[in-house]
């Protein structure tokens, strides 16, 4: 008899602190290096500051791209186990490697043929301007190393959604700490060229980071291994699932969007504060490296949530589910006031780490101040869009974050730019937020009432309520009629329409 997953009966509160807190930890080791690596880059030259923070859309995306497939693999896992369908949640675990290797190939060719054009449109180098040429250089150098050679953060983050998935975060937690801490070791190293190691600049810390990501991915692959028994990954005759895939996508794809518009919004708004200096640019770039500290423990709160809903969504659990909600709002909320009182009281403090000059300084002060006032929304939104994710509607987080970054933002932003003070831009920030929650808060109300509200409930007739116009089936006879359909199709039934 299999042994009932600790998702379906410890109490919630106990429940989303242990499964969350080792995520929250890794987390803010990942910001801390992430942060790390900029503090050690900024010792080169300013202009190697704004080069990795112009690199960020393209960096950002990667990542979103393979967090995104995770949140697929990471819902459909714990659907499957949730409904006691084993097997399935191994198909979808072999799968997802198999998109991660799929999405290093696509990041190759871009950091191949896409990043030197990417950087010639940001830092627009000429000749006449040597700060321009630098930020190219150094830039290229980055993001060629970085996206090339992507299959480590697509493995890592693969590997870190199946053990999630099961409950099993504490290892995922050993992952993320492994990547972050040969990372952090190498970065001074690399960068600044200490002791026998070569001075390599933005080239040795792309290859810190680098190098910190497959070891991580390597690492995962052990310990799943040896310790995810709930998860299998058999590739022998191994063959694509396009139903899976399909359905991983459909989970994951508006995660994908969602950190995609992130990237549009980035590059647009890097064009934006170019038109002031490269010295705004750098400070964006900066604010970006220390909210995370703020926003990385609320995504491994979300990361740790997303798996709890889901499970008790398929074991038909309300109670269970609403209740997650709640305690995963209120924590949220509270880590980002604590974010932003810091932000208030230390913005000198905090960009002294860069080793900002007077300009960087006059120019970050208000920015960290005033984007800051964007942070406890931005919990109540990333509360919510673990529900949408977990209930397999993500497409309404996408609608959130469109509305937020490209209606709201960018144009926002462009507007106030007009007044030529660069202090003024940073109010767009808590403007968009503002549009977010009230787009978040909408979307819930309408996934709970023709959704969750009908989640374990049960009609006269032993057939399920009504949901949105048809009749609702609990998700685990949903799954095991999937399963039935894909067998058929296996066993030469072509699909209608084939």
């Amino acid at each position: 008899m299999q042994k009932e997953n600790k998702m379906g009966y410890m109490p919630i509160g106990r429940l989303i602190l242990t499964m969350s807190l080792p995520m929250m930890l890794s987390m803010l080791m990942q910001a801390l290096y992430n942060v790390v690596d900029s503090i050690w880059v900024s010792r080169v030259c300013e202009e190697a500051l704004t080069a990795v923070s112009l690199a960020f859309p393209i960096q950002n995306l990667m990542i979103g791209v393979a967090t995104g497939t995770g949140v697929g693999i990471n819902a459909l896992i714990s659907r499957a186990l949730g409904a006691k369908q084993p097997e399935r949640a191994n198909k979808v675990a072999v799968n997802g490697m198999f998109l991660a290797l799929c999405s290093a190939a696509v990041f190759l060719l871009i950091g191949l043929f896409v990043t030197p054009l990417f950087f010639h449109r940001q830092a627009n180098p000429t000749e006449s301007d040597p700060a321009s040429l630098l930020v190219y250089q150094y830039g290229v150098d980055y993001l060629t190393i970085v996206a090339g050679l992507s299959l480590g953060v697509f493995g890592q983050v693969t590997v870190e959604r199946l053990m999630q998935s099961t409950g099993k975060t504490t290892l995922s937690m050993t992952t993320q700490l492994m990547g972050a801490i040969i990372n952090m070791i190498l970065d001074p190293l690399l960068i600044l060229g200490i002791g026998p190691f070569p001075r390599l600049e933005t080239k040795g810390a792309a290859i810190a980071t680098v190098i910190g990501q497959f070891c991580a991915f390597l690492t995962g692959l052990v310990l799943n291994h040896r310790f995810n028994k709930e998860i299998r990954l058999h590739w022998k005759g191994f063959r694509p699932d396009g139903r899976i895939i399909g359905e991983i996508y459909k989970i994951g794809v508006p995660s994908i969007i969602m950190v995609a518009i992130g990237s549009i919004m980035n590059y647009f708004l890097n064009r934006i504060l170019r038109a002031f200096s490269f010295t705004a640019v750098a400070v964006f770039g900066a604010y970006f490296k220390l909210q995370s500290f703020v926003f990385m423990p609320v995504f491994g709160l979300n990361n740790g949530t997303i798996p709890i809903i889901a499970f008790n969504y398929g074991a038909g659990n309300r109670r269970r589910m609403t209740h997650t909600v709640r305690f995963a709002m209120v924590l949220a909320c509270s880590i980002m006031l604590f974010g932003t009182v810091l932000m208030w009281l230390m913005p000198e403090t905090m960009l002294r780490l860069f080793d900002a000059s007077d300009d960087m300084m006059a120019i970050g002060v208000p920015a960290l101040r005033r984007i800051s006032l964007c942070f406890m929304p931005a919990g109540f939104c990333i509360a919510m869009g673990s529900v949408f994710q977990a209930v397999g509607r993500s497409w309404y987080s996408m609608i959130v974050s469109f509305a937020r970054q490209l209606i709201v933002l960018l144009p926002t932003a462009y507007f106030l730019s007009k007044t030529g003070v660069v202090d003024n831009v940073w109010w767009a920030f808590p403007i968009a937020e503002v549009v977010s929650v009230i787009v978040s808060a909408l979307s819930y109300v309408h996934v709970y009432h023709t959704l969750i509200v009908h989640v374990g409930e049960d009609r006269a007739d032993g057939q399920g309520p009504r949901v949105a116009g048809r009749r609702w089936r609990p998700l685990s006879r949903r799954l095991r009629s999937n399963d039935r359909a894909g067998r058929r199709d296996s066993e030469g039934t072509a699909p209608e329409g084939a």
